[in-house]
């Protein structure tokens, strides 16, 4: 129980720690707080159990408890301190990832700190006040099992536990005993008080039905359990420690090799189920506001058809609800309005059941069609059949993502060559399998019209650039005169003058007349105005013009490849998608392996399903396809020179990110290792006790490795990578 109550009291420090710096309690506290759970009583478990020990050893509980702090003092501080380490150099993760998971490490460090205080501090007080309460329940029990039958001391302890049953309801609900309208805090002193009694009672009854069984008598011999002959068998003789060895370099060497081999791939952020979604509609050409509206309606009604969408937010032109996130809710260039909409959460979604552990058994689970990336494929097909615009669907990003997960960005001064090579990489990326929703950040089809002013001809005239300028702006914009506030506007609102409506034309200019010192000239003597391309805007980085390239990846996307017979790498057969549970296949299915369906998604280098299932069962590798193996591949392209040599091109975006958190995590698992060795040197004052400790992070991450092949996952850079990071300290803790 003493153990137990470490848990709320670490938890209600950690949480006075956070308020005294100001943080809030977002799901990245939380998420610390339930990793920090196991570990966070290793020291309260030292201690009690040392505790418990000398007290049966005739000791009292204070003494007993103040000598448990005392001498395992240094033990669960450094334990305490080997934990911290694997923490302290994610406080330094730098970027939006570093931002996003930036709370977790101060929560662990909090609450690891916390634990500390109360394993030395508030355990032995608590323990050495509650011994001196046991011991009058011990006599108490003695008592009683001197004066009572054990029968009817059996037949107490129900009643007692049941106390404690009725005084936990009674504080959860304050009507349980006390009549309708009571106050709510007492119920909840009532309710404690019975749980309390019946505690103490319990502790009592319990104490006094215990059986005592007899010792066994200490037999001559060596007996050994079947761990303790495994034991004795590797260590009983000078050759088996050193086959030991050679096996488990053996069995590490070998995972790493076949994880290098066989993985699923690597993701910046681990995929989750979509519970929101952005429908961007797109639409080129000088379309009215109103036209705008009606491609927004349509998109909506299809969307709003669906059985799990349950609320709908639209708008047409610019605008709308900002949806958070790192890529700042960016929208195509040429979208005309949004359509955001909610699918039914998880918890309120209709279910299905299914059968399992070899169809012996049945459970209820999520309906299939109601799955939230289930829902926006269907939608995605649905609005495909809408004439005369192309709607795009985004779900909410659920993590330090920016946009769309391929993110090719092109450099140069050049104009020309800069647009020629982004339209190159655009006619790659669209012809490449498995990327979908693709875009540019290329102007917009359009024109502008270039007015362009001969100088020399408005000097013969008396006339001036400046007065030339305000003459075309009154059929523009207008003349901006003055600025004015009003009691309604917290902003200045700007007093121009302007043409009539009917005259705010081009063919205006042929006629308007300018005021010089010979009399008034006609705009037309030296004035000529011409189409050009739409420019639209100038974006640069460091000072160099850039366009930028993006996709997504088909979700459930394999790639079935094998060994290029031609030359290095492998070679691409087909693509496959994965099946949705409880929905028919559409198309052709091939099996693998392992027993899953898949349907045929695009040929590559086959054309028949039967060549690609003959060569599956002939042992063609099945990979999952994500960003990562989808830019591996571009990249292969990209490095052929295919682009206009006055230009250069890098991957940034989700790709950036996740080098920069690949590398920062390598270099934080280096640094963590370093500082645990120091620690341990200091406490064992031995270099072969502390890298022997060490090596069972090697170890735990081969078990990580194992896991990850068995359950069939992707390496994710953020949460598989944190997940290592901080089992270095727990496995080091624990050894």
């Amino acid at each position: 129980l003493l153990v137990g109550f470490a848990i709320p009291t670490s938890f209600l420090l950690c949480f006075a720690f956070l308020a005294v710096m100001g943080v809030s309690i977002s799901n990245i506290v939380m998420f610390g707080l339930i990793l920090a759970v196991g570990m966070l009583v290793d020291g309260a478990i030292v201690v009690v159990e040392y505790a418990d020990k000398r007290i049966k050893e005739g000791t009292g509980p204070m003494h007993a408890y103040v000598e448990a702090a005392q001498r395992m003092f240094w033990p669960i501080v450094s334990s305490t301190a080997t934990t911290l380490c694997a923490f302290l150099p994610m406080l330094f993760w730098p970027g939006v990832p570093g931002q996003f998971m930036g709370m977790l490490p101060v929560t662990l460090i909090f609450v690891l700190s916390a634990s500390l205080v109360v394993a030395l501090i508030y355990l032995p007080v608590m323990g050495g006040l509650s011994g001196r309460i046991s011991r009058v329940f011990e006599g108490t029990s003695n008592w009683l099992r001197s004066v009572a039958p054990w029968w009817l001391r059996a037949l107490l302890v129900p009643p007692a536990l049941w106390g404690m049953f009725v005084g936990a309801m009674q504080m959860l609900n304050p009507s349980y005993l006390l009549p309708e309208g009571a106050a709510p805090l007492a119920g909840l002193a009532f309710g404690g008080l019975v749980f309390i009694v019946a505690a103490f009672a319990a502790s009592i009854t319990l104490g006094a039905t215990k059986i005592t069984r007899k010792e066994r008598s200490v037999q001559a011999g060596y007996h050994h359990t079947a761990f303790g002959s495994v034991i004795k068998f590797i260590a009983g003789n000078p050759v088996m420690p050193l086959v030991t060895l050679v096996v488990v370099a053996f069995g590490i060497s070998t995972v790493f090799t076949m994880f290098g081999e066989n993985n699923y791939g690597v993701e910046f952020f681990v995929e989750s189920e979509p519970e929101q979604a952005t429908a961007y509609v797109r639409a080129r050409g000088n379309l009215s506001l109103h036209e705008q509206d009606q491609m927004v309606q349509q998109a909506e009604q299809a969307i709003m058809a669906h059985p799990a969408v349950i609320n709908v937010f639209s708008f047409a032109g610019e605008g709308g609800l900002s949806t958070g996130g790192p890529s700042n809710n960016q929208a195509p260039a040429d979208t005309v309005g949004q359509v955001q909409f909610e699918i039914i959460p998880w918890e309120d979604r209709p279910t299905q059941t299914e059968t399992w552990f070899f169809d012996l058994l049945t459970r209820e689970v999520t309906a299939t069609k109601f799955d939230g990336n289930t829902v926006i494929e269907e939608l995605n097909s649905e609005l495909a059949k809408i004439p005369g615009f192309f709607v795009e669907i985004n779900a909410l990003e659920q993590g330090p993502g920016s946009g769309k997960p391929l993110h090719l960005r092109i450099r140069g001064d050049s104009w020309e060559a800069l647009a020629n090579s982004t339209l190159a990489a655009r006619a790659k990326f669209d012809a490449t399998p498995g990327l979908t929703l693709v875009e540019d950040s290329l102007p917009l089809p359009g024109i502008d019209w270039q007015i362009d002013v001969d100088v020399e001809k408005a000097g013969r005239y008396g006339a001036d650039v400046a007065t030339v300028g305000a003459m075309v702006q009154l059929v523009t914009r207008g003349i901006l005169l003055d600025t004015m506030r009003v009691d309604s506007s917290d902003e200045e609102i700007e007093i121009r003058v302007r043409l009539p409506d009917e005259d705010r034309v081009l063919a205006t200019l042929d006629n308007l007349k300018v005021r010089t010192a010979d009399g008034l000239v006609p705009l037309s003597n030296f004035i000529t105005r011409k189409p050009v391309p739409k420019l639209a805007q100038i974006n640069r980085v460091d000072q160099e013009r850039y366009y930028d390239v993006k996709a997504d990846v088909e979700s459930g996307l394999h790639s079935v490849s094998i060994d290029n017979p031609h030359g290095e790498g492998q070679l691409n057969l087909a693509l496959i998608k994965t099946i949705p549970d409880g929905l028919p296949p559409k198309g052709e299915v091939v099996t693998d392996a392992n027993g899953s369906e898949y349907t045929i998604y695009q040929y590559v280098a086959f054309e028949t399903r039967e060549a690609v299932q003959q060569a599956i069962d002939g042992g063609a590798k099945v990979s999952l396809v994500n960003a990562n193996e989808r830019i591996a591949k571009i990249t292969e392209w990209l490095q052929t020179n295919p682009l206009d040599p006055r230009v250069d091109w890098e991957w940034t975006g989700d790709q950036d990110e996740q080098a920069e958190s690949g590398a920062f995590l390598s270099k934080a698992f280096a640094g963590a290792l370093a500082l645990m060795f120091v620690i341990l040197l200091a406490q064992f004052n031995s270099f072969y006790n502390s890298v022997l400790v060490l090596l069972a992070v090697v170890l735990s991450t081969t078990g990580v490795l194992i896991g990850m092949m068995v359950m069939q996952q992707p390496f994710s850079i953020i949460m598989t990578g944190t997940g290592i990071v901080a089992l270095a300290g727990i496995v080091v803790n624990n050894n």
